[in-house]
């Protein structure tokens, strides 16, 4: 898995925002079910969204013996951070967890663009 995010900053409140995860299976682990979570954590490993998604990398016809497959995954999340600070996207499949840590501020940054409901 990955250990890459591309989004560093963001300003609270964020409610919608994508996730990608890359992962590569190795050819033993191909043709079997994985189980992947992710969840959305702050510093004190409080969870504010997260999910779990079970996956099955078949092996296509003709590929050489011994290739890994890539699995490629993405996921929107509606969700709420409560504060600003220091956040992390893990994954956790089989017992190994990886992450990738970003920052919410409590105001936009100089030049973001608005958006504004309705």
């Amino acid at each position: 898995m990955a250990g890459r995010a591309g989004w560093s900053a963001g300003s609270v409140p964020v409610t919608a925002f994508g996730i990608a995860v890359s992962i590569l299976v190795p050819w033993n682990d191909t043709n079997r079910s994985h189980r992947l979570r992710l969840r959305v954590e702050d510093e004190d490993s409080r969870e504010v969204a997260g999910f779990e998604a079970q996956f099955e990398v078949g092996r296509p016809p003709g590929i050489p013996s011994g290739s890994d497959q890539r699995m490629v995954m993405a996921v929107n999340l509606h969700t709420q951070f409560p504060h600003a600070g220091g956040w992390r996207v893990v994954a956790e499949m089989g017992g190994e967890p990886r992450s990738a840590s970003f920052r919410v501020h409590d105001e936009a940054a100089p030049g973001a663009p608005t958006i504004h409901p309705g």
